[in-house]
Protein backbone atom coordinates (compact mmCIF):
# COMPACT_ATOMS: atom_id res chain seq x y z
CA UNK A 1 0.00 0.00 0.00
CA UNK A 2 1.50 2.96 -1.15
CA UNK A 3 0.12 6.13 0.58
CA UNK A 4 0.82 9.95 0.54
CA UNK A 5 4.03 10.62 2.50
CA UNK A 6 3.93 12.89 5.55
CA UNK A 7 7.83 13.66 6.62
CA UNK A 8 8.89 16.81 6.94
CA UNK A 9 12.30 18.41 6.66
CA UNK A 10 14.74 17.21 9.50
CA UNK A 11 15.65 19.33 12.31
CA UNK A 12 17.86 19.40 15.37
CA UNK A 13 16.91 17.50 18.32
CA UNK A 14 16.17 19.87 20.51
CA UNK A 15 13.47 21.69 18.28
CA UNK A 16 12.18 18.33 17.64
CA UNK A 17 10.97 17.75 21.64
CA UNK A 18 9.78 21.38 21.75
CA UNK A 19 7.24 20.45 18.63
CA UNK A 20 4.24 19.32 20.38
CA UNK A 21 1.10 17.37 18.01
CA UNK A 22 -2.45 16.35 17.83
CA UNK A 23 -2.93 13.92 15.66
CA UNK A 24 -6.87 13.58 16.22
CA UNK A 25 -8.79 16.41 15.14
CA UNK A 26 -12.25 15.15 14.04
CA UNK A 27 -13.34 15.88 10.92
CA UNK A 28 -17.13 17.59 10.66
CA UNK A 29 -18.76 19.33 7.77
CA UNK A 30 -19.06 22.85 9.67
CA UNK A 31 -16.21 24.14 8.09
CA UNK A 32 -16.31 27.00 10.39
CA UNK A 33 -16.10 24.67 13.17
CA UNK A 34 -13.50 22.70 11.72
CA UNK A 35 -12.03 26.15 10.95
CA UNK A 36 -11.96 26.90 14.25
CA UNK A 37 -10.23 23.78 15.84
CA UNK A 38 -7.33 24.74 13.84
CA UNK A 39 -7.26 27.80 14.93
CA UNK A 40 -7.48 27.12 18.85
CA UNK A 41 -4.85 24.14 18.42
CA UNK A 42 -2.59 26.67 16.66
CA UNK A 43 -3.52 29.17 19.38
CA UNK A 44 -1.97 26.49 22.11
CA UNK A 45 1.13 25.60 21.07
CA UNK A 46 0.61 22.43 18.43
CA UNK A 47 2.95 22.84 15.65
CA UNK A 48 1.13 20.00 14.04
CA UNK A 49 -2.48 18.83 13.99
CA UNK A 50 -3.83 15.65 11.76
CA UNK A 51 -8.24 16.08 10.51
CA UNK A 52 -9.39 12.82 11.68
CA UNK A 53 -11.81 11.01 8.90
CA UNK A 54 -13.27 8.29 10.74
CA UNK A 55 -14.70 5.15 8.94
CA UNK A 56 -17.19 2.66 10.99
CA UNK A 57 -18.33 -0.34 8.10
CA UNK A 58 -21.08 -2.29 8.51
CA UNK A 59 -21.90 -5.80 7.29
CA UNK A 60 -25.67 -5.04 6.14
CA UNK A 61 -24.43 -2.30 4.12
CA UNK A 62 -21.80 -0.83 1.98
CA UNK A 63 -20.32 2.43 2.44
CA UNK A 64 -17.86 4.32 0.96
CA UNK A 65 -14.62 5.32 2.56
CA UNK A 66 -14.13 8.93 2.92
CA UNK A 67 -12.01 10.93 1.09
CA UNK A 68 -10.06 14.14 2.66
CA UNK A 69 -10.70 17.17 1.44
CA UNK A 70 -7.48 19.36 0.29
CA UNK A 71 -6.31 21.46 2.99
CA UNK A 72 -6.67 24.36 0.96
CA UNK A 73 -10.35 23.77 0.92
CA UNK A 74 -11.19 23.36 4.50
CA UNK A 75 -9.46 26.89 5.61
CA UNK A 76 -7.78 30.13 3.77
CA UNK A 77 -4.68 30.36 6.09
CA UNK A 78 -3.13 28.52 8.47
CA UNK A 79 -3.22 29.74 11.21
CA UNK A 80 0.92 30.71 12.75
CA UNK A 81 1.77 28.33 15.66
CA UNK A 82 1.51 30.69 18.95
CA UNK A 83 5.55 30.91 20.34
CA UNK A 84 6.84 29.75 16.77
CA UNK A 85 7.00 31.58 13.69
CA UNK A 86 5.94 29.30 11.46
CA UNK A 87 2.03 28.47 10.50
CA UNK A 88 0.65 24.79 11.55
CA UNK A 89 1.15 21.76 9.58
CA UNK A 90 -2.23 20.03 9.15
CA UNK A 91 -2.17 16.14 7.91
CA UNK A 92 -5.17 14.25 6.64
CA UNK A 93 -6.05 10.39 8.76
CA UNK A 94 -8.23 7.71 8.48
CA UNK A 95 -9.55 5.89 11.24
CA UNK A 96 -11.34 2.66 10.35
CA UNK A 97 -13.52 1.18 13.27
CA UNK A 98 -13.11 -2.77 12.76
CA UNK A 99 -16.29 -4.96 14.07
CA UNK A 100 -14.67 -7.82 11.27
CA UNK A 101 -11.28 -8.32 9.66
CA UNK A 102 -12.86 -7.46 6.29
CA UNK A 103 -13.24 -4.00 7.42
CA UNK A 104 -9.90 -3.20 7.04
CA UNK A 105 -8.92 -2.97 2.97
CA UNK A 106 -4.79 -2.81 2.97
CA UNK A 107 -5.01 -2.62 -1.05
CA UNK A 108 -7.30 -0.41 -1.08
CA UNK A 109 -6.72 3.23 -3.24
CA UNK A 110 -8.63 5.37 -1.17
CA UNK A 111 -6.45 5.05 1.96
CA UNK A 112 -3.68 6.30 -0.03
CA UNK A 113 -5.25 9.82 -0.04
CA UNK A 114 -4.60 9.99 3.66
CA UNK A 115 -0.92 11.09 5.62
CA UNK A 116 -1.73 8.67 8.75
CA UNK A 117 -3.77 5.24 9.22
CA UNK A 118 -5.41 3.94 12.31
CA UNK A 119 -7.56 1.75 13.26
CA UNK A 120 -9.65 1.21 16.39
CA UNK A 121 -10.48 -3.20 16.67
CA UNK A 122 -13.34 -4.15 19.09
CA UNK A 123 -12.30 -7.31 19.42
CA UNK A 124 -9.21 -9.56 21.06
CA UNK A 125 -8.62 -10.78 17.68
CA UNK A 126 -8.32 -7.85 15.28
CA UNK A 127 -6.83 -6.24 18.34
CA UNK A 128 -3.70 -8.58 17.87
CA UNK A 129 -3.90 -8.67 14.07
CA UNK A 130 -3.95 -5.06 14.14
CA UNK A 131 -0.66 -5.50 16.59
CA UNK A 132 1.54 -7.42 14.79
CA UNK A 133 0.29 -7.90 10.94
CA UNK A 134 -1.98 -4.88 9.96
CA UNK A 135 0.02 -1.64 8.29
CA UNK A 136 -1.36 1.00 10.17
CA UNK A 137 0.74 3.64 12.30
CA UNK A 138 -2.00 4.11 14.75
CA UNK A 139 -4.36 1.58 17.05
CA UNK A 140 -6.68 3.43 19.25
CA UNK A 141 -8.00 2.19 22.60
CA UNK A 142 -11.65 2.55 23.27
CA UNK A 143 -12.26 5.39 25.47
CA UNK A 144 -16.78 5.36 25.60
CA UNK A 145 -16.84 1.76 27.16
CA UNK A 146 -15.05 -0.62 28.90
CA UNK A 147 -12.43 -3.28 27.18
CA UNK A 148 -14.07 -6.51 26.23
CA UNK A 149 -10.60 -8.28 26.45
CA UNK A 150 -7.26 -7.66 28.17
CA UNK A 151 -4.32 -6.68 26.97
CA UNK A 152 -1.66 -9.41 26.30
CA UNK A 153 2.33 -8.30 26.42
CA UNK A 154 2.93 -10.11 23.15
CA UNK A 155 0.94 -8.16 20.47
CA UNK A 156 1.72 -4.87 22.05
CA UNK A 157 5.26 -5.70 21.76
CA UNK A 158 4.95 -6.40 18.56
CA UNK A 159 3.78 -3.49 17.74
CA UNK A 160 6.06 -1.63 19.41
CA UNK A 161 9.05 -3.13 17.40
CA UNK A 162 7.30 -2.67 14.24
CA UNK A 163 6.97 0.84 15.33
CA UNK A 164 3.29 1.11 15.78
CA UNK A 165 1.90 3.97 18.40
CA UNK A 166 -0.84 3.30 20.96
CA UNK A 167 -3.45 6.25 21.20
CA UNK A 168 -5.70 7.37 23.96
CA UNK A 169 -7.72 10.63 23.71
CA UNK A 170 -9.14 12.27 26.37
CA UNK A 171 -12.40 13.99 25.33
CA UNK A 172 -14.93 11.78 25.73
CA UNK A 173 -13.46 12.23 29.55
CA UNK A 174 -14.58 15.90 29.10
CA UNK A 175 -17.94 15.30 28.22
CA UNK A 176 -19.03 12.48 30.66
CA UNK A 177 -18.10 10.93 33.83
CA UNK A 178 -18.46 7.90 33.02
CA UNK A 179 -16.50 7.95 29.84
CA UNK A 180 -14.03 9.45 31.96
CA UNK A 181 -14.08 6.43 34.06
CA UNK A 182 -13.68 3.96 31.01
CA UNK A 183 -10.94 6.45 29.36
CA UNK A 184 -8.87 6.09 32.58
CA UNK A 185 -9.36 2.68 33.65
CA UNK A 186 -8.29 1.25 29.56
CA UNK A 187 -5.33 3.91 29.72
CA UNK A 188 -3.88 2.83 32.87
CA UNK A 189 -4.41 -1.15 31.86
CA UNK A 190 -2.40 -0.08 28.78
CA UNK A 191 0.10 1.51 30.38
CA UNK A 192 0.62 -1.65 32.55
CA UNK A 193 0.94 -3.73 29.12
CA UNK A 194 3.07 -1.11 27.30
CA UNK A 195 5.26 0.23 29.83
CA UNK A 196 4.62 3.37 28.53
CA UNK A 197 6.34 3.39 25.27
CA UNK A 198 4.80 4.40 22.19
CA UNK A 199 1.97 5.80 23.31
CA UNK A 200 0.12 9.04 21.98
CA UNK A 201 -2.71 11.11 23.59
CA UNK A 202 -4.80 13.44 20.94
CA UNK A 203 -7.95 15.15 21.63
CA UNK A 204 -10.61 13.67 19.33
CA UNK A 205 -11.75 16.62 19.88
CA UNK A 206 -15.07 17.62 17.90
CA UNK A 207 -15.26 21.49 19.42
CA UNK A 208 -12.67 24.44 20.12
CA UNK A 209 -13.92 23.82 24.03
CA UNK A 210 -12.51 20.25 24.64
CA UNK A 211 -8.89 20.76 23.17
CA UNK A 212 -6.36 21.05 25.81
CA UNK A 213 -2.56 22.61 25.96
CA UNK A 214 0.25 20.42 25.66
CA UNK A 215 1.15 20.98 29.04
CA UNK A 216 -2.61 20.31 30.58
CA UNK A 217 -2.67 16.73 28.77
CA UNK A 218 0.93 15.96 30.29
CA UNK A 219 -0.37 16.08 33.40
CA UNK A 220 -3.28 14.29 32.00
CA UNK A 221 -1.05 11.59 31.06
CA UNK A 222 0.33 11.23 34.82
CA UNK A 223 -3.11 10.08 35.51
CA UNK A 224 -2.80 7.50 32.80
CA UNK A 225 0.32 6.08 34.99
CA UNK A 226 2.68 7.09 32.31
CA UNK A 227 5.90 8.75 33.70
CA UNK A 228 6.68 12.49 33.14
CA UNK A 229 8.85 11.84 30.37
CA UNK A 230 6.52 9.52 28.79
CA UNK A 231 3.60 11.96 28.92
CA UNK A 232 5.58 14.51 27.55
CA UNK A 233 6.52 12.64 24.65
CA UNK A 234 2.85 10.92 24.00
CA UNK A 235 2.41 15.25 22.46
CA UNK A 236 5.54 15.19 20.99
CA UNK A 237 8.36 12.65 20.07
CA UNK A 238 6.17 9.91 19.97
CA UNK A 239 3.12 11.51 17.95
CA UNK A 240 6.71 12.60 15.12
CA UNK A 241 7.65 9.23 14.86
CA UNK A 242 4.50 8.29 14.06
CA UNK A 243 4.40 10.77 11.67
CA UNK A 244 7.74 9.64 9.92
CA UNK A 245 6.56 5.54 10.35
CA UNK A 246 3.71 6.80 7.81
CA UNK A 247 5.96 8.71 5.62
CA UNK A 248 9.03 6.35 5.77
CA UNK A 249 7.06 3.13 4.84
CA UNK A 250 4.39 4.83 2.16
CA UNK A 251 8.13 6.00 0.14
CA UNK A 252 9.21 2.81 0.76
CA UNK A 253 6.37 0.90 -0.71
CA UNK A 254 6.40 3.25 -3.83
CA UNK A 255 9.84 2.88 -4.19
CA UNK A 256 9.74 -1.50 -4.16
CA UNK A 257 6.31 -1.10 -7.04
CA UNK A 258 8.76 1.80 -9.15
CA UNK A 259 5.92 4.48 -8.57
CA UNK A 260 6.39 7.96 -6.60
CA UNK A 261 3.75 8.15 -3.74
CA UNK A 262 0.88 10.56 -3.82
CA UNK A 263 1.21 14.13 -3.52
CA UNK A 264 4.84 13.90 -4.51
CA UNK A 265 6.70 15.88 -6.99
CA UNK A 266 8.27 14.19 -10.08
CA UNK A 267 12.27 13.51 -9.90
Amino acid sequence: MCRKPACSSSSSSSSIMSVFMDLNLNYTADQTRLQSLIQTAAHLGFSTVAINYVFEPTVKKKQEIPVPKPINELIDQLPVVQGRSRPIRVLNRLTVVMSDSSHFRPTAPEYRCFDLLAVQPTTEKLFHAACMTYDVDIICIPVTEKLPFFFKRAPINGAIERGVVFEVSYSAAIRDSTRRRYTIINAVCLMETCKGKNVILSSAAEKPLELRGPYDITNLGLLFDLSDEDAKEAVSSTCRSAVLHAATHSLFVCQKQGRRPAGSSPP
